[in-house]
């Protein structure tokens, strides 16, 4: 994607309106990568009952850059569990959230994300109202496998599953589908 690596450095602008202009290009851009597969999905009623809002794009960082946006953005941290080796915090656009991720011990999936793609877009996240009936919706009615059998714990309390998909144009996608905390 054009301009891709900096749109992520400009997150961590001392300009306000470059960090907008970022937020909202890295958005669009994740929204672009999963339109035709979320419009598939919800033409399925079961699916579209369980979509509890609009996708979270989640953009992988290294930890100095991480620190950088935040200090900027003056967020909090979001409670993740200990063994997904990550930090992130969720960044509001004028388009929609942002959950910008970093690995905090040279592991996990982030990190490996990192060393073989560079900072960028990492994973499109799609909040649902139950977790396991929409995994059972997507691995039946559209033959994906799911990362894991069964839902996770995510940050802040979440339960989550993840999909790897087939984007436009080729390659994969990450999918995220998460259930608030009850």
């Amino acid at each position: 994607m054009t301009g891709l690596r900096e749109w992520v450095d400009d997150l961590a602008s001392p300009d306000g309106g470059r960090r907008a202009a970022a937020g909202v290009r890295l958005y669009s851009a994740g929204r672009e990568l999963v339109e035709e597969l979320f419009a598939k999905w919800n033409e399925e009623p079961q699916f579209a009952v369980l979509v509890a809002g609009d996708p979270i794009v989640g953009v992988a960082v290294p930890p100095d850059l991480f620190a950088r946006i935040r200090q900027e953005s003056d967020v909090p941290l979001c409670d993740v569990p200990d063994e997904q080796s990550t930090a992130e915090f969720e960044l509001k656009t004028d388009a929609g959230l942002l959950d910008v991720l970093t690995p905090v011990d040279g592991a996990g999936a982030i990190q490996a994300f990192l060393d073989r793609f560079g900072p960028g877009i990492q994973q499109v996240e799609l909040p649902v109202n139950d977790v396991r009936a929409a995994t059972a919706i997507v691995t039946g009615r559209f033959g994906l496998s799911s990362v894991y059998p069964e839902p996770r714990e995510g940050a802040n309390g979440t339960r989550v599953n993840f999909f790897l998909a087939e984007k436009p144009g080729g390659g994969k996608v990450l999918i995220e589908l998460f259930e608030a905390k009850r």
